[in-house]
């Protein structure tokens, strides 16, 4: 895909990957779209671009509130030509601690939000027969399981299966597909609950991640810059790749997953229970 005049929409833009993505398909050519639910971000970031942008609020949680979001941008713009969903949150701590509040709001923004964002764009993408891309910011999570992040893991998940599932659907379509699943990287995250509503209890019982920087060595996975992920998104997008790894790392765990769920089939095979 050929990024110079597209119209991107970018979910979670005002900051982390969003913005750095944005950044660079802006240096492409791209026309970036800025969605955020932090109004004041926005705002920030509209000083890092060189050319006047379009940005606006919106809660992607709020499915009626996306798909007026996708008409009006379609109506600015005159087009849409991608939508990355990347807007994420997280909570931390074992299963056994999580409360209902805090599922419901990790899987409402984390999996509806990308559903959401599906349901409002694709359409358009289809309708218009001028292919295009959508793009998924999922996680390592997404891919293995995750101690301490079992809400998360869970959205994740699903949003890999999403893409996987998108990316066979659209291809006749010349629609592409992406899923970025990174360790860590240096964003905002571990303040999630700076967003979290008073409908799921508001910030002060928010559950938070662990510290992600390098000096937490619980934590796997180098903390990579938001530049360097973003130039992997960027890369992905022109050259149609489904899977965006930047971690060297993770692939060793991602092997060993895979490797259980064989031994496992052996197991049954074994005792003749596999048929």
């Amino acid at each position: 895909m050929d990024l110079n005049g597209k119209v991107m929409v970018i979910t979670g833009g005002a900051s982390g990957i969003g913005l750095a993505t944005a950044l660079a398909m802006a240096k492409k050519g791209a026309r970036p779209v800025l969605i955020d639910i932090e109004a004041s971000a926005l705002d920030r970031a509209t000083a890092r671009f060189d050319k006047p942008i379009v940005t606006r609020v919106c809660d992607v949680r709020d499915f009626a509130a996306m798909q007026a979001l996708a008409a009006d941008v379609v109506k600015t713009c005159g087009a849409v030509h991608g939508v990355f969903n990347n807007a994420g949150i997280a909570v931390g701590g074992p299963i056994a601690d999580m409360k209902h509040d805090d599922w419901r709001w990790v899987i409402d923004v984390d999996l509806w939000g990308p559903i959401h964002g599906v349901e409002a764009f694709l359409p358009y993408l289809k309708t218009q027969k001028q292919g295009g891309h959508i793009l998924f910011t999922a996680s390592f999570a997404g891919l293995v399981p995750n101690l301490g992040l079992g809400p998360y893991c869970a959205a994740k998940y699903g949003v890999v299966a999403i893409a996987e599932v998108l990316a066979r659907e659209l291809r006749d379509d010349g629609i592409g597909v992406s899923v970025l699943c990174p360790m860590r990287v240096a964003t905002n995250i571990g303040s999630s609950q700076r967003n979290r509503q008073t409908d799921y209890g508001g910030q002060e019982v928010s559950p938070p991640v662990q510290q992600q920087g390098e000096d937490n060595r619980n934590l796997a996975g180098r903390v990579l810059d938001v530049t360097d992920v973003a130039a992997m998104v960027v890369q992905a997008v022109e050259d149609n790749i489904l899977y965006i790894l930047p971690h060297d790392e993770a692939r060793s765990a991602v092997e060993r997953r895979f490797q259980r769920i064989l031994r496992d089939f052996d197991y049954w095979s074994n005792r003749g229970g596999a048929v």
